[in-house]
């Protein structure tokens, strides 16, 4: 594509079974002065991002990098040097809020934030089931028209659905209680 095209470099081990070591990653970046941005979503991770900020303290350039994995570990990847989330969730909000209060320094007030989010990201990462609920919680704040998913996605049992309602009730209190 030409080697003034900027690009982003996704390291997901867990789905494409291909663990890039920091070491690497340093190498890859000296070596492509293009790759601009590091898609982080290895997991454990969070030594890997520690390690490529120490690099660029040590005279390397800076990359950006941006976390994913439906930013579970978000407060600590902001900790150890990342830049932000690209990631799904269905507070988006939360995940601007949580970077904002992290580069003003206010980490424990972001954990706190974070904190209250915890059950429902949680409930929302299971595994084919996740869009549903995220399609879920979006379409009942009013952001989308509907949860339906295109088959074969999978909708939300009334049980489920029941439960994450249960969620999302506790959220709004732990949230008022952080007011």
């Amino acid at each position: 594509v030409g080697e003034d095209v900027p690009i982003v470099l996704q390291d997901f081990p867990l789905a494409t079974g291909v663990h890039i070591s920091s070491a690497t990653l340093g190498t890859i970046f000296e070596n492509h002065a293009n790759i601009v941005m590091l898609k982080h979503e290895d997991w454990p991770g969070l030594q890997k991002i520690s390690d490529l900020r120490a690099a660029e303290e040590g005279g390397r350039r800076r990359v950006s990098i941006l976390c994913g994995n439906a930013g579970v570990f978000l407060p600590e990847e902001m900790a150890r040097g990342a830049d932000g989330a690209m990631t799904g969730f269905a507070y988006p909000e939360m995940m601007v809020e949580v970077c904002r209060l992290s580069y003003e320094g206010q980490a424990e007030k972001a954990r706190d934030l974070f904190d209250a989010y915890l059950p429902l990201m949680r409930y929302e990462q299971q595994p084919a089931l996740g869009l549903a609920v995220r399609k879920y919680v979006l379409a009942k704040r009013g952001i989308i028209a509907h949860a339906a998913q295109r088959k074969p996605g999978a909708d939300l049992s009334p049980l489920a659905a029941k439960e994450v309602d249960i969620l999302m009730d506790r959220l709004e209190k732990r949230l008022s209680a952080l007011s």
